[in-house]
């Protein structure tokens, strides 16, 4: 992929524009700019041996030592908020399954029920992400440090234990308490590299193997992947400078994701048993969707077997073509309606309990820095292993959950947009009037949705003389950093 042919350079009116700008979004969404001297103070104390007082209120059973597991995490380049660590082992060279060792950040271990780290937890959600910056769930001197999976360091985690057959099908699984150390911090894009020169590290070489077996198992399932490439403002290096690009996912990615998904699949089995946990949950699509779907497909030219399955057509989709970004984009109306679901002694109905784009009951369960909810889940499901009623903090605050988590979601799907909103303004404010290779995504009634190819820009335009699923020439008319809007028009003659 080549680099996007305007970028905001270091040192200009443009860069200081862009500061100013997600200063004044966070103003917008009221996102805290530091935590209160209570919660630094709580979290100073942290340390990797976990809060002194927190058999208190764990279900804590026996912590078993498994620092001797080839432990690894896999990351975005830089991170220290590190969730999850892995170690897969195969049966007769992947054909006959595997046993992935999934180690998640026991932050429950060091955040008190009532301390001020789980009211301001509670208050926050989850982090948000800004360019150079973020907003973190939980101060540095924990999400960075005490509770991390860094490399090389004793850790308190909660240790998965799932057996994957040949097939991809999950079955077995243990989970419990442990201490692990991880043995290599690795990123995509080194590890990606790496893998495609042949040289990967050998956890690497594992998932390489058993990532594609859980996606086709999924997509065997009907799971939902959309293959659109994100859209972010990411750093220029050796600068402070920054671009926006259209940033595939690494297949490595993709595979990462499928080990906490099973991870989420196993995690929900296990709380509809006991009947008690937090599911994460996206109702089926309206009958008919996947009819209306096909006849899209249909009015874009875009070839559809009749024998293969949404899943599967969806997963070969190419988003280079506007004809198939065009359906890529329709296809989301297949993913509305997000939400939690709090298990409370009760067996829910089959479709409530159900996570459509995954194709069965899920949780989140595996990125405890980073999700409030996923604290409260991981103890929902060690007490249910362990036979016992979830600890009253857990109990009692499962009706909450839902209402939380949905509005710090929205709060981050807020301060993504809106970055991007400024950054396509800032970018583009310079070439009002100028014209640009667009692909037409949506025509409804007036308005258009259109993808620009270079630079990267997702933006609306008037619909007059534009046809969804084709490429078009179009001109830009508004590109006001200020209201964060951009709009195109088609170039006429």
């Amino acid at each position: 992929m080549t680099e996007p042919r305007i970028a905001l350079p270091a040192g200009t009116v443009a860069a200081q524009a862009l500061a100013d700008g997600l200063a004044e979004i966070c103003t917008e969404l009221s996102l805290p700019s530091a935590f209160s001297e209570a919660v630094t103070a709580e979290a100073a104390e942290a340390s990797a041996a976990g809060h002194p007082d927190a058999a208190a209120w764990l279900v804590l059973g026996a912590r078993v030592d498994r620092t001797d597991l080839p432990l690894v995490t896999l990351d975005p380049l830089g991170s220290r908020d590190l969730d999850q660590a892995f170690a897969i082992e195969l049966e007769g060279g992947g054909a006959g399954g595997f046993t992935l060792h999934y180690a998640i950040a026991d932050v429950a271990a060091h955040a008190r029920p009532g301390g001020a780290i789980d009211a301001e937890s509670r208050a926050r959600g989850e982090t948000v992400y800004l360019p150079g910056q973020r907003v973190p769930l939980h101060p540095a001197a924990l999400s960075e440090d005490a509770a991390s999976l860094l490399p090389g360091v004793d850790r308190l985690a909660v240790l998965w234990t799932l057996t994957v057959d040949g097939s991809g099908e999950l079955v077995g699984s243990r989970v419990g308490r442990a201490l692990v150390r991880s043995t290599a911090q690795l990123d995509y894009a080194g590890a990606q590299a790496a893998l495609d020169a042949g040289t990967p590290h050998p956890q690497i070489a594992n998932l390489a193997l058993v990532g594609p077996v859980l996606q086709a198992a999924a997509r065997g399932r009907g799971a939902i992947e959309l293959p659109e490439p994100s859209q972010e403002l990411v750093p220029v290096p050796g600068s402070d400078a920054w671009r926006l690009a259209w940033l595939p996912r690494h297949p490595l990615e993709d595979w990462n994701a499928q080990l906490s998904l099973l991870t989420g699949r196993a995690a929900a089995t296990i709380m509809l048993g006991a009947r008690s946990g937090l599911l994460r949950t996206l109702p089926p699509a309206e009958p008919g969707a996947e009819a209306l779907l096909r006849t899209a497909a249909q009015a874009l030219s875009v070839p559809w077997p009749a024998e293969q399955s949404l899943a599967e057509r969806l997963a070969t989709l190419d988003a280079g073509e506007p004809a198939h970004l065009a359906l890529i984009d329709r296809s989301r109306a297949l993913l509305r309606g997000a939400g939690y679901l709090p298990l409370l002694g009760l067996d829910p109905a089959p479709q409530e309990a159900i996570h459509s784009a995954v194709a069965a009951p899920y949780a989140h369960v595996t990125a405890p820095l980073r999700r409030l909810g996923d604290r409260f889940a991981t103890e929902a499901v060690l007490a249910a292993v362990a036979g016992v009623a979830p600890p009253d903090w857990v109990a009692s605050s499962l009706v909450q959950l839902p209402d939380l988590l949905r509005a710090s979601g929205r709060r981050a799907g807020s301060a993504t947009r809106a970055v991007v909103d400024l950054a396509e303004a800032l970018v583009l404010a310079p070439y009002v009037g100028q014209t640009f290779e667009a692909a037409v995504v949506e025509v409804a009634g007036k308005n258009a949705e259109i993808r620009i190819v270079d630079p990267p820009i997702r933006a609306r335009a008037d619909a007059a003389g534009l046809t969804a699923g084709t490429r078009a020439q179009v001109r830009l008319t508004l590109a006001d950093p200020t209201g964060r809007r951009v709009r195109f028009a088609a170039q006429s003659g």
